[in-house]
């Protein structure tokens, strides 16, 4: 077959080689990272981030906004990106799984610190990642919440618990309420979808875990020790296994 003739054979279907190529760059990539936060950025916040010149940013964004990585809203004279969705947000972290690790500056006790608090507990875009967010859900496949029988599923256990909690999802329908995501730093999935976004938020909004910084990194609080270990028997040291297992 000529290279006009195996052009044309795959002419139509998914451009995977364009998304690829999105994520080629590693300022490209180091954005993407860092919108993991689940907040909004704007070029000259996300130029600081990568060590880029505004200008720079700027060109990286337009081809990340473009290709539907990203999306952007204005206010004022200030443009906001943000990663386009859920979905965009777990491929990220999937994607970041499967990277090899690139080694923190030497002498760098800064960075080593960053590196563990992101390792122990974590938001990933708008659910919990890191240690905390396996051992949950570890915890609550033990207790029957979730089942991995025939893929990701909450029971009929898992919606009573989260009603006993008060914890609502939202009425978007689009967003399945279950999807497995898997931890970058754990190498074991963590729970994602409706589901994980709102167990998150419970956590926040009832003073269980709190951001450090502005960094992705949050810290569970006492009162979390004791809520998680009240609600799901989640033990002091983490300790999780594969929740598939």
């Amino acid at each position: 077959m000529d290279d006009v003739s195996s052009r044309d054979a795959h002419a139509e279907g998914p451009d995977l080689a364009a998304l690829a190529r999105l994520l080629a760059d590693s300022t490209r990539a180091d954005f993407c990272l860092a919108l993991l936060d689940g907040r909004a950025w704007t070029a000259i916040e996300l130029a600081r981030h990568a060590g880029v010149a505004a200008s720079t940013a700027t060109e990286h964004l337009n081809l990340l906004v473009a290709g539907g990585l990203l999306a952007q809203e204005r206010q004022g004279r200030h443009r906001y990106v943000r990663l386009a969705d859920p979905a965009t947000a777990e491929l990220i972290e999937n994607l970041a799984s499967m990277a090899p690790r690139r080694a923190a500056p030497p002498h760098s006790l800064p960075a080593v610190s960053r590196s563990r608090a992101l390792a122990r507990a974590r938001t990933c875009y708008d659910h919990l990642a890191g240690a905390l967010g396996v051992a949950i859900t570890t915890a609550m496949t033990d207790r029957r919440l979730l089942d991995w029988e025939q893929g990701l599923t909450l029971t009929g256990n898992g919606t009573a618990w989260l009603d006993e909690l008060g914890i609502t999802l939202p009425p978007d329908r689009r967003r399945p309420p279950v999807r497995s995501c898997l931890d970058w730093t754990e190498r074991r999935p963590h729970l994602a979808g409706a589901v994980g976004a709102a167990v998150c938020r419970h956590a926040f909004d009832s003073g269980w875990i709190t951001q450090i910084g502005t960094s992705r990194a949050v810290a569970l609080t006492d009162t979390g020790e004791r809520a998680f270990r009240d609600h799901l028997g989640l033990s002091d040291d983490w300790s999780v296994t594969d929740p598939r297992s």
